[in-house]
């Protein structure tokens, strides 16, 4: 299975499904839309908060950084007038030095993740969307940011009028995953329920992979970050309004077979949302009522099961 994936929900069904599927047979596309260089550092947010989630080291309470963290550096860097507004932990810091300096070193970004995954003992495949940066900007009623700034410094405050993400019409999408594609080596791909125009859109914006997917035989299924007009985790719900898109399943739903039509074969909505089921008419888009709020282990696995039974059953 290929599953694409922003950051805290996307690693939630990821995994769910990796407890489900037999080692090794997970492969997850994660955004690198949201990486930025910090106090020298390259700071990797979304694949980091996979593969700490991954490895059982996320916080649990608030589904990214280390569990058991301490701020001593961050301390001291404030004691020194040093820019503390985005949060690095000790234990943290170890990933982000030790990927700076492999980078430094030549190597491209898809070789250190997988090599960072391997260290962390992680057994699925974890890929960058791509070695090539490509940087988010939130455009705001009053200014344009970088998204770190926007989504921490700022923590999601100014009105969104729109995204972009500088570089990504040079960027080449992950060598493997493209292989992988091209061989017909997933029988099913699945897009996590992430933000969709700052975790997936920049996934998919990249020359040539959405209609890879489209035109791959697997079927595509989405599941909607959107449960009941609100978004679980993160600001989808507050930009999809600010947006003029209606806050609910089916704009999620309307987003992609605008941008990306013929992508989406199956869409998860929450039970919750079972009453919009007979209200979505998009042409060969098959709707699946599941429990998609993800609090235990349990719930992840029973959505990864869901899933699964789309092609399965």
């Amino acid at each position: 299975m290929l599953a694409l994936s922003g950051g805290v929900g996307g690693a939630k069904l990821a995994l769910g499904l990796e407890d489900v599927l037999p080692a090794g047979e997970l492969h997850v596309l994660v955004n690198t839309g949201d990486d930025f260089e910090h106090l020298g550092l390259h700071i990797s947010p979304d694949i980091d908060t996979l593969l700490y989630t991954l490895a059982g080291k996320a916080n649990p309470s608030q589904g990214w950084g280390l569990e058991g963290e301490s701020w001593h550096m961050l301390e001291a860097l404030a004691q020194l007038g040093g820019e503390t507004w985005f949060q690095l932990g000790d234990k943290d810091l170890a990933t982000h030095l030790w990927r700076t300096h492999r980078l430094a070193g030549g190597q491209a970004l898809t070789a250190v993740i997988n090599e960072l995954a391997s260290q962390l003992g992680v057994a699925s495949r974890v890929h960058p969307m791509s070695s090539d940066p490509v940087r988010t900007t939130v455009h705001c009623r009053s200014e344009s940011l970088p998204f770190q700034r926007y989504f921490v410094e700022q923590r999601c405050q100014p009105e969104v009028t729109g995204f972009s993400f500088e570089g990504i019409g040079n960027a080449r999408p992950n060598r493997e995953v493209m292989t992988l594609l091209r061989n017909g080596a997933f029988s099913q791909i699945v897009v996590c329920p992430s933000n969709p125009f700052v975790s997936i859109d920049p996934i998919l914006q990249l020359p040539g992979l959405w209609q890879a997917l489209a035109d791959n035989p697997a079927p595509v299924t989405l599941v909607s970050p959107i449960v009941a007009g609100i978004a679980i985790k993160g600001p989808a719900a507050k930009m999809m309004a600010e947006l003029g898109v209606p806050v609910t399943a089916l704009g999620v739903l309307a987003h992609y077979c605008r941008h990306y039509p013929g992508l989406v074969n199956n869409f998860v909505i929450d039970a919750s949302d079972a009453t919009l089921a007979s209200s979505i008419d998009e042409p060969g888009v098959n709707v699946v009522v599941a429990s998609t709020v993800m609090k235990t282990r349990d719930d992840k696995q029973s959505l990864a099961h869901a899933v699964l039974d789309l092609v399965e059953g």
